[in-house]
C-alpha cells in the first residue's frame, strides 16, 4: 500500500514539474513572438524611412526574427512534449488512486451528510 501512496507522491511531484516547464516555455515563447514582432517593427520602420537603412539595424533585425523563429519553434515543441508527459502522468496518477481502497471516515452519519439531508 505504501509503495502506491509513495508512486502517487513521485508522480504529483512530476507532474508539478511539468506544469511549470509548461509555463516555462509559454513565457519563452511570448517573448519570442515579441522579438519577431521587434524584427517587423524594425523593418518596417527601415522601409519607411524612418530609421536609416544601414548594416546594424539590418542585422539586428535578422538577428531578432531568426532568433525568435529558432526560439519559437524549440520551445514549441518541449511544449507539446511536456504536455503529453503531464497527460500520461495524470492518468496513470489516476489509476493508482482508483487501485487505492478508499474508505469513508465516520460511518453512515458521514454518508448521509454528504448526500445531503433525509
Amino acid at each position: 500500500m505504501n509503495d502506491v501512496h509513495d508512486e502517487i507522491s513521485r508522480l504529483e511531484d512530476r507532474i508539478e514539474q511539468l506544469a511549470e516547464k509548461i509555463e516555462r516555455c509559454r513565457k519563452i515563447m511570448l517573448a519570442a513572438r515579441g522579438a519577431i514582432a521587434v524584427a517587423g517593427v524594425l523593418a518596417l520602420a527601415m522601409m519607411a524611412g524612418v530609421i536609416r537603412f544601414d548594416g546594424l539595424p539590418v542585422l539586428a533585425s535578422l538577428s531578432l526574427l531568426l532568433g525568435g523563429v529558432v526560439t519559437l519553434g524549440s520551445n514549441s515543441s518541449t511544449l507539446d512534449e511536456a504536455a503529453v508527459a503531464l497527460k500520461d502522468a495524470e492518468a496513470r496518477r489516476a489509476v493508482l488512486i482508483g487501485q487505492i481502497d478508499l474508505r469513508l471516515v465516520g460511518g453512515s452519519q458521514a454518508l448521509g451528510r454528504l448526500n445531503g439531508p433525509g
